[in-house]
C-alpha cells in the first residue's frame, strides 16, 4: 500500500490491492467545501482543539502550531495548563516549548480547562487522551469516553472529530461514534459532522520529527467524506504522505500490530539472551551478526518492557481474542516472558552480591537502580519495569533502594515507600552502594567507569557498559555468560551501534 503525498491527494481508488469497503465518491460540492475548510484552517479562522496535552497531545498541538493553525489546548490538569500558558510543557519533548511560545506570542494558542466550551469554540477536535490496560485488565476507556461526551455537547454541524489514541479494534465505530451521535442532540456522522481515526505513531524524544517527516499518517474515516477530509487535513502537517485505510477498525488494528510485533520480538531477544548466558555465547555479538542478514531484525533484551504502548497493545488483542474464543498464544507468551524479566534480572543481580560477600541476608544492603523512566532519554515512567524491580527487592527486605534518573525529579508512587529514595544526583546514588542495577538505557549510563562506581558490583540489564572499563569490578551483562566475558570483551558494546 503506497502513501499519498501532498501533491496527489485523492481518496484511495477502487483498484487498491487492499480490501476496503466500497464508498461512493464525495460530490464536487463537498470537494469545494474542503478547499474552503483548508483555507480557513490555515488562516486561523477554524480553530483546532487538542484534548489532552500529554506526551501525544503536546506534540500534536505543536505541529499544528508550527503549521500556522490556531490551536486550543485542552486539559484538566491546572499544572499542565499553567506550564502551557508560560510556553512550557511538562513533557521534555524537543520543539514543543518553542511551538507553544510562538503560538502564545502570535495569539493563536489558547488554553482551556472547560472541555465543552473548547468544543463550542473549535471546528476540528482531536482526542489525544491515553487508553491504558495494565496488570492484564481490559482497556480503560473512561478518559476517551468522557472527552467524547464533552465534545458532543459542543458539536456543531460541519465539525470534525479525530481520534488519535490506540484503541481495541471496533472501539471507535461500536462505542465512541454511537456515544457522540447520542450526546450531540441528533447529529449524524457524514451528514452533520465528520469522524476521522488517525493513530499516533510517535517515538518519545523525537515526536515532532516523527509526525512531520518520518512516517506517513494512517488516516481512516467513518465514511467517504470523513476519509477525504482527513486526507486533506493531515496532508498539511504530514510531509511524508498519507496512507488511507478504508475502514476504521482496520486502522485501529494496524496500530496494535506495530506494538505487538515489537513486544514479541523483545520477548524473543530476552529468551535468546538467557540461552546465550547458559551456553557461553555473547548475545550482543551474535545479534549483530544475525542482523547483518536483511531478513533478521532481532531487538534488544532488557530488564522489562514499559511505557503506555508496547506492553499495552498486545493486551488489547488478547482481550478480544479471549472474548471470541481465539488463541493468540504468541502474543500471550511474549507478554509472559517480558513481564518475567524484572524478577529474572533481580535474581541475576543478587548473585553478584552473594558472590562477593556471601550474603544471604540483604537487610543491611543498599542497592542502586539506574533509571526510573521506562526507557532512556525520556521522563515517562508509565508501566516502567523499575517498579517491578523495586517490588522484587522489597521482597528481599533490602535496607535501602536508591533510584536514580536524570529526567525524573518526583514520583508520587514512591513517596510512601520509606526505604526508597529517588534522586537526580548520580554521585549520591552511587555512594557506598552495595550493588548497582542498570534498568533504563539513559545515555549517561553508557559513560560510567569503575572510578564512579567505586568497584561496586554491577548488573547491566541493558547491555550498555564497556567491559574494558571495569577490570576490577564484578560486572554481569544481560546476554553474556560470566565465563565468556574475557573471551568476548570487545563485543559487549556492539549494541551501541
Amino acid at each position: 500500500m503506497e502513501s499519498i503525498k501532498a501533491d496527489n491527494l485523492e481518496p484511495p481508488s477502487a483498484s487498491s490491492p487492499s480490501p476496503r469497503p466500497t464508498y461512493s465518491s464525495p460530490s464536487s460540492s463537498f470537494s469545494d467545501q474542503i478547499s474552503v475548510i483548508l483555507k480557513k484552517l490555515r488562516s486561523g479562522q477554524f480553530k483546532i482543539a487538542v484534548y489532552g496535552l500529554g506526551h501525544v497531545g503536546a506534540s500534536i498541538a505543536s505541529v499544528w502550531l508550527r503549521a500556522g493553525a490556531y490551536v486550543i489546548g485542552v486539559d484538566k490538569s491546572p499544572k499542565v495548563l499553567e506550564n502551557a500558558r508560560r510556553g512550557r510543557t511538562h513533557v521534555p519533548e524537543p520543539g514543543v516549548n518553542e511551538a507553544f511560545t510562538k503560538g502564545l506570542q502570535e495569539r493563536r494558542f489558547d488554553l482551556y480547562d472547560d472541555l465543552v466550551q473548547a468544543s463550542y469554540d473549535s471546528y476540528f477536535k482531536m482526542i489525544c487522551v491515553p487508553v491504558i490496560a495494565d496488570n492484564g485488565r481490559p482497556a480503560d476507556l473512561t478518559a476517551v469516553k468522557q472527552v467524547s461526551i464533552a465534545i458532543s455537547k459542543g458539536l456543531k454541524k460541519g465539525d470534525v472529530v479525530a481520534l488519535n489514541p490506540s484503541l481495541p479494534p471496533g472501539t471507535t465505530e461500536d462505542i465512541l461514534l454511537p456515544l457522540i451521535e447520542k450526546e450531540s442532540r441528533g447529529l449524524k456522522v457524514e451528514d452533520d459532522f465528520y469522524l476521522i481515526y488517525n493513530p499516533e505513531r510517535i517515538y518519545e524524544g523525537r515526536a515532532i520529527e516523527d509526525i512531520e517527516d518520518r512516517y506517513p499518517a494512517i488516516v481512516s474515516g467513518a465514511g467517504p467524506k470523513s476519509l477525504e477530509l482527513g486526507i486533506k487535513l493531515y496532508s498539511i502537517v504530514f510531509k511524508n504522505g498519507i496512507m488511507p485505510i478504508g475502514n476504521i477498525k482496520t486502522a485501529e488494528t494496524e496500530k496494535l500490530f506495530e506494538g505487538v510485533y515489537r513486544d514479541v520480538n523483545i520477548a524473543l531477544a530476552n529468551e535468546l539472551a538467557k540461552f546465550c548466558e547458559k551456553v557461553g555465547v555473547n548475545f550482543w555479538e551474535a545479534r549483530e551478526a544475525a542482523n547483518s542478514q536483511p531478513f533478521c531484525h532481532l531487538h534488544k533484551p532488557g530488564v522489562g518492557v514499559g511505557g503506555a504502548c508496547i506492553p499495552v497493545y498486545p493486551q488489547f488483542i488478547i482481550d478480544i481474542a479471549n472474548r471470541i474464543k481465539l488463541d493468540c498464544n504468541i502474543a500471550k507468551l511474549g507478554r509472559t516472558i517480558n513481564d518475567s524479566m524484572p524478577a529474572y534480572c533481580v535474581q541475576q543481580a543478587i548473585k553478584l552480591l552473594k558472590g562477593r560477600r556471601g550474603k544471604k541476608d540483604f537487610t543491611y544492603s543498599v542497592i542502586t537502580l539506574l533509571g526510573l523512566a521506562f526507557r532512556g532519554g525520556v521522563s515517562d515512567t508509565r508501566l516502567s519495569p523499575t517498579y517491578k524491580v523495586i517490588e522484587e527487592l522489597q521482597k528481599l527486605k533490602v535496607r535501602q533502594i536508591r533510584v536514580h534518573d536524570p529526567l525524573v525529579k518526583n514520583d508520587h508512587s514512591l513517596s510512601d515507600k520509606e526505604n526508597v529514595i529517588l534522586t537526580t544526583n548520580l554521585s549520591e546514588a552511587l555512594k557506598d552502594t552495595d550493588l548497582i542495577i542498570i534498568v533504563a538505557d539513559h545515555p549517561e549510563y553508557r559513560m560510567l567507569t569503575s572510578t564512579e562506581t567505586k568497584e561496586s558490583p554491577i548488573y547491566d540489564g541493558r547491555g550498555l557498559l564497556d567491559r574494558s572499563k571495569f577490570h576490577h569490578a564484578d560486572l554481569a551483562i544481560i546476554g553474556v555468560a560470566k565465563e565468556n566475558e574475557e573471551k568476548g570483551n570487545r563485543y559487549n558494546t556492539l549494541n551501541s551501534s
